[in-house]
């Protein structure tokens, strides 16, 4: 891999316990040569103790922008302004524009302007022309405005779903149009960026799969004999995540009968409406809420469990999914978005449609009471991501869509650089 590609990362926290697979990513694009820096708008909102090493010491590398304080906004904004006048105004009224009439979005247009001018200098002071935004939310818009600016391409990486709901609130088609290229974790991603583009922008779109270190998510083996099943959810407490479609599927399991406990790892607003319903339910005690946990307590309460259930409304192609399934757990998901890229039902998981409690009762059940079809479907899934989900072999392919859309440029043959951009608004 070339060494000539410099990368930069800008997040909006990092290192973020949602965002671990960008932490990863970067660590596998490093090991290829790539020379990455991060910035990040805000810091970890977790204490250092409560982060693994390797979070540590990419929070002490890290360049925070809310950080640098006022001086460095008021420097970057001076410098931009004396250097092209003309380019700082005419960025300052299309970041304005970008809100209509709506005063709430106009504010956020000057907070994005802001980011964009401070975002721009970092990068012109380090020699960096190429930007690269993951998700297309309001980093991509940063990265829009910094376009307008400075001599800046960006591209993106979109995930989905919220951008393909909200495609005007989003900008979508305005990013698309200006986008160098944009990298779709999978076809759904790609169909959706289709449906809402002509033609003549398809050629920017290339697939990019996510991944995961399997090395890392190793297969656990036989689970022991428990007296309680072990059920376990990972992810953000949000209503996409269908949690308490499963709550609902879990209690009614539990006055059947049947001995099972519930872990839902991760923190969101859904957890009080989740703690209350699960107490009204009378099935607290078979619920446990974690909250946010590092890598380091999530690969435990992997091997810990029996069955991985992600009951979603809505998702891209969740990672959390893909650790699970490496770890050689049976999975049950839902068939929406692209997870059925991932899981295919009865070979390598098992999959009911959204909102189905009846349904998704019966694949618990199935699994509870099957030993041999559960243990088919963990080994499925775990040779399913080292085929197609390996985060080795995918960050290559990224790492090869960056030197052929970047480095046949002559203007950028030995300078060429990337800085990936991330928002919050991801979920795991």
């Amino acid at each position: 891999m070339s060494n000539r590609i410099r990368i930069a990362y800008l997040v909006s926290e990092y290192p973020a316990v949602s965002h671990t697979f960008i932490l990863r990513e970067i660590q596998e694009l490093r090991a290829r040569d790539f020379d990455v820096r991060v910035a990040s708008v805000n810091r970890s909102a977790r204490s250092p103790a409560l982060m693994t090493e390797v979070e540590r010491n990419e929070a002490e590398q890290t360049f925070y922008l809310k950080s640098a304080g006022l001086q460095a906004v008021a420097r970057a904004h001076l410098a931009t302004f004396r250097r092209s006048p003309r380019k700082y105004t005419l960025g300052l009224w299309f970041a304005l524009r970008l809100g209509g009439a709506d005063l709430r979005r106009l504010l956020f247009g000057l907070l994005y302007f802001i980011e964009a001018v401070m975002i721009g200098e970092w990068m012109a002071e380090d020699g960096r022309t190429d930007l690269h935004v993951h998700f297309a939310n309001p980093a991509s818009t940063v990265a829009l405005i910094a376009s307008r600016i400075f001599p800046v391409r960006f591209s993106m990486t979109v995930h989905g779903p919220d951008e393909f709901y909200e495609v005007s609130y989003s900008l979508l088609r305005e990013k698309i149009v200006a986008a160098n290229f944009i990298c779709c974790i999978g076809l759904f991603a790609r169909s959706q960026l289709m449906r809402c583009s002509t033609p003549d922008n398809w050629e920017k779109f290339e697939i990019s799969p996510l991944g995961v270190n399997p090395a890392i998510f190793s297969e656990r083996g036989l689970r022991p004999q428990s007296e309680c099943f072990e059920i376990l959810c990972v992810g953000r407490l949000v209503p996409a995540k269908g949690q308490h479609v499963l709550l609902i599927a879990c209690t009614d399991l539990i006055r059947a009968g049947r001995r099972l406990r519930l872990r839902m790892v991760g923190d969101g607003p859904d957890r009080a409406s989740l703690e209350r319903a699960a107490r009204d339910a009378g099935i607290a005690d078979h619920v446990i809420f974690e909250g946010a946990l590092n890598q380091d307590q999530v690969l435990e309460k992997y091997r810990a469990a029996d069955l991985f259930i992600l009951a979603s409304f809505a998702e891209g192609i969740p990672v959390v999914l893909m650790e699970a399934m490496a770890m050689g757990i049976p999975c049950i998901s839902t068939y929406i978005a692209g997870i059925p890229e991932l899981i295919r039902n009865e070979v390598d998981g098992l999959l009911v449609m959204p909102s189905d409690t009846e349904a998704l009762k019966a694949a618990i059940v199935r699994l509870m009471d099957n030993g041999e079809l559960s243990s088919r479907l963990g080994s499925a899934g775990r040779q399913r991501v080292l085929e197609k989900y390996n985060l080795d072999r995918n960050v290559e392919r990224l790492g090869q869509i960056f030197l052929r859309r970047l480095a046949p440029d002559a203007d950028h043959n030995e300078s060429t650089t990337l800085l990936l951009t991330v928002s919050e608004d991801q979920e795991i």
